[in-house]
């Protein structure tokens, strides 16, 4: 089979790595089943690789369902974001337990007296979602015989050129859902098209809702392209858009923050920039008694109250008796330090993103963490130098005082340079939240084949339930 062959009817015999399926291509060849596919269902894909001994491919279509699916209320629609809506929640968790599991075979030996706990509910199963974003696009096809100039919701599972048009989002709760309903009424209504990225032309890009979980405040953000319009279009445009956004917080009192983005360029990435419409620069969410200011741009856990629960398992892990020093590697925002910063004299919190330290130091600010020192740095760079004590940085400890190393990295895990200073560090605990059980597994293989470390818990975290996606907490000591 080639490169970018549809395959049909193909079983998806069970879930491995990274939350995709295995199935079996009619030459005999093993494919590997990207997409959020589900276990004992028959679909066509697409094959992206054809490696030595197995086929990279993506999930196009489900045309036989699993007998794990069962039926849903009238008002649910399923798509790319919510592919295990169908399954019973039940049998969500249990599918994310065994994906862990299955992701430490490949430790077996070194996690005999491990403690495997149960898998943490998410507090929420629908509505959960702080932030959503919708996509404006038209779909023209004559092989289809499709010829839409207007859709807007979010794009089809593997088509990137695809929206579907829906109505009812079941991760959004139901304020946000309306608020989406006003928007797509009034770009309807409005006399300018969505945008089409091959041509370049056309206005409408996306639209972002952000919604704090503890505090109900919102922010929505409208991204189009500003330079389709011309000058009198422009005029006319920001007035009948002012008049909208204006009945819109008054029916809404619960928005505090407009953005209007300009994104004139092709690709679809946040790199313009905002202009403040309404309001409030930024909204305000609470997380375990903490307050944290979120921007346009900034990154926060998209499950507010999955989020605690995530915390609250890392604090217990912790302990709480109060030590000395700490690092926070892969930072973020720094949400989790400066939950666990008066738990130590001082914490190091690393970070590559810029835009990230901003809201590291306005949030610390914010709650009077004064003990965190941020670092922009790439997290293996700035172990080398800390060993070797060439930072610049005041009050650096020596590396044996290192009480705690936090580590929170993307799901491609750690730079492979990372591995050897972590365990040069020799601190007392380690604790590793991944939210990719394959990647965790390949680094935890690593350390404690290369050090006296010993795993001691494991702990998966349902962050986002109706996916595939599964985060897990590690906890490692000397």
């Amino acid at each position: 089979m080639k490169k970018h062959e549809i395959v049909e009817n193909i079983k998806v015999d069970k879930l491995i790595f990274w939350g995709k399926g295995l199935g079996l291509a009619p030459d005999g060849k093993k494919i590997i089943i990207g997409g959020g596919v589900i276990p004992g269902s028959v679909i066509n894909l697409r094959i992206l690789k054809d490696r030595k001994n197995y086929y990279e491919a993506q999930m196009l279509e489900e045309v036989v369902k699993s007998p794990l699916e069962q039926p849903l209320p009238a008002h649910f629609q399923v798509y790319g974001g919510c592919k295990w809506l169908p399954i019973n929640h039940d049998d969500q968790l249990r599918i994310k337990t065994e994906q862990v599991k299955e992701a430490f075979n490949y430790l077996k030996d070194y996690v005999v007296d491990a403690t495997f706990h149960p898998i943490i509910a998410s507090p929420e199963i629908y509505g959960y979602r702080n932030k959503v974003e919708f996509s404006w696009w038209k779909y023209i096809s004559a092989r289809e015989e499709v010829h839409d100039e207007f859709r807007f919701w979010f794009h089809k599972q593997g088509e990137f050129d695809r929206i579907i048009d829906c109505s009812f989002c079941v991760l959004a709760d139901d304020e946000t859902n309306s608020i989406f309903k006003e928007v797509n009424t009034f770009s309807r209504n409005s006399w300018i098209t969505t945008y089409d990225p091959k041509s370049q032309i056309g206005f409408w890009r996306h639209f972002v809702v952000r919604k704090a979980k503890f505090t109900w405040e919102i922010m929505l953000i409208f991204s189009v392209n500003d330079a389709y319009l011309n000058s009198s279009e422009s005029i006319e445009f920001q007035k009948i858009f002012s008049d909208f956004v204006a009945n819109l917080t008054k029916k809404y009192p619960n928005i505090k923050s407009v953005y209007y983005l300009k994104n004139n360029g092709k690709a679809d990435i946040v790199t313009w920039e905002f202009e403040l419409v309404f309001w409030q620069k930024t909204i305000t969410e609470k997380l375990l008694g903490k307050s944290f200011e979120i921007n346009p741009k900034s990154f926060f856990q998209t499950n507010s109250l999955g989020a605690e629960k995530l915390y609250s398992e890392v604090l217990n892990l912790i302990g709480t008796e109060k030590r000395g020093l700490a690092l926070d590697l892969y930072a973020g925002t720094g949400t989790i330090w400066i939950m666990l910063a008066d738990r130590f004299n001082k914490v190091y919190s690393v970070e590559l993103v810029k835009e990230a330290s901003l809201d590291w130091e306005k949030n610390a600010k914010l709650n009077k963490a004064n003990n965190i020192e941020f670092v922009n740095a790439k997290v293996e760079d700035f172990l080398k130098n800390f060993i070797k004590k060439e930072t610049g940085l005041e009050n650096i400890r020596p590396v044996s005082e290192v009480d705690l190393l936090v580590i929170d990295p993307p799901r491609d895990g750690m730079h492979p340079d990372t591995l050897p200073s972590i365990i040069a560090f020799d601190s007392e605990t380690i604790i590793y939240v991944s939210c990719n059980p394959a990647t965790l597994a390949r680094d935890l293989d690593f350390i404690v084949k290369n050090s006296t470390y010993k795993i001691t818990d494991v702990i998966p975290v349902d962050m986002f339930p109706h996916t595939h996606h599964i985060e897990t907490i590690v906890k490692l000591v000397k």
